[in-house]
């Protein structure tokens, strides 16, 4: 995302860190920074450093000395998909081969790790205790989300309210925390601190329902992976809740689902069912309702440049195609 007007604003920033990013991936082992070199050519929105420097520059303050802090959230939210792409058996994100396709899983698990502990690092060396909390408590969460939703996975029973849950937990929560750090790097009060805290939950919200409903509306070339690819794994999204509580062949749709054989043929149904309703209407009104929640959390701290930049993020979540 640093190509984006919007994050013009901390441009020069956004420059450093992929920086940092290339030293933190490097290694001893020629292996290892092979590894992390592709992960980074594989690139990203670097969302959740942005929002943290965007938050951090509320006080007008000078950016240097919380670099380190904007570079470990990068390389937590770097490790977790490698992770991700792992338990999902997943052969591409963002166009590219993931690393446990070219390398294997154990190397891949392993290289997550490693950036985890980069991480970790960064923030012993440059952040308080409080940081340090803050960030593995995020973890502890994105963690929770993930068995979630394995143990759900197929399962056509589960409801809206315990898919935001979950949404909650894999996605607007490290968001979350990363406005809220920004905010108290900036020295704001506690309560302006909760209500960008508020404001990156909202839009961690909407980010998680974008992607959901791109993987029924994008392509591949688009979102960097093939098109219904949640729903093959068995991961329901809110479409598919929708489809569930509203299709006429809901009946068929959760059978289909309950059989657990997502090939193509009957993933290409599923996709037809869930198409035919207003699954995709449904779900960009909640990503609107989200919007207008972060929208309304800005506190008057967040002013000027700051204020509009963060707006733009709003903006751009709800129109944003890949």
């Amino acid at each position: 995302m640093t190509q984006y007007p919007l994050f013009s604003l901390i441009q020069s920033e956004l420059a450093l860190i992929e920086q940092e990013l290339a030293s933190a991936v490097h290694s001893q082992v020629e292996l290892a920074t092979d590894i992390g070199n592709h992960l980074l050519r594989a690139g990203g929105k670097r969302l959740r450093p942005a929002l943290y420097l965007l938050c951090a520059k509320s006080a007008e303050r000078e950016l240097a000395p919380v670099l380190p802090v904007a570079v470990a959230i990068e390389l937590i939210h770097m490790a977790t998909l490698v992770h991700d792409d792992v338990i999902d058996e997943a052969s591409t994100r963002r166009g590219l081969t993931t690393a446990n396709v070219r390398w294997g899983n154990p190397l891949a698990v392993l290289t997550g790790d490693y950036l985890f502990a980069k991480a970790f690092s960064l923030v012993a060396g440059h952040a308080g205790n409080n940081v340090l909390r803050a960030l593995t408590d995020a973890i502890c969460v994105i963690c929770e989300g993930e068995i979630v939703q394995a143990k759900n996975l197929f399962d056509s029973s589960q409801t809206e309210a315990e898919y935001l849950t979950r949404s909650g937990k894999k996605t607007a929560e490290f968001i979350a925390v990363s406005c809220e750090l920004g905010a108290k790097a900036a020295g704001l009060p506690e309560e302006d601190a909760a209500s960008l805290r508020n404001f990156g939950y909202s839009i961690g919200m909407a980010f998680q329902l974008t992607d959901d409903i791109l993987d029924f509306t994008g392509s591949q070339a688009q979102v960097g992976k093939p098109v219904g690819n949640d729903l093959r794994q068995g991961v329901l999204t809110l479409p598919v809740l929708y489809a569930l509580e509203a299709s006429p062949r809901r009946g068929e749709l959760a059978d289909l689902i309950q059989g657990r054989d997502m090939a193509e043929d009957k993933l290409a149904r599923c996709l037809s069912i869930i198409k035919d309703t207003e699954a995709i209407e449904y779900s960009y009104q909640r990503v609107h309702e989200y919007l207008d929640s972060a929208r309304s959390a800005l506190p008057e701290a967040a002013r000027g440049e700051v204020r509009s930049a963060l707006s733009g993020v709003a903006d751009f979540v709800g129109l944003r195609n890949f």
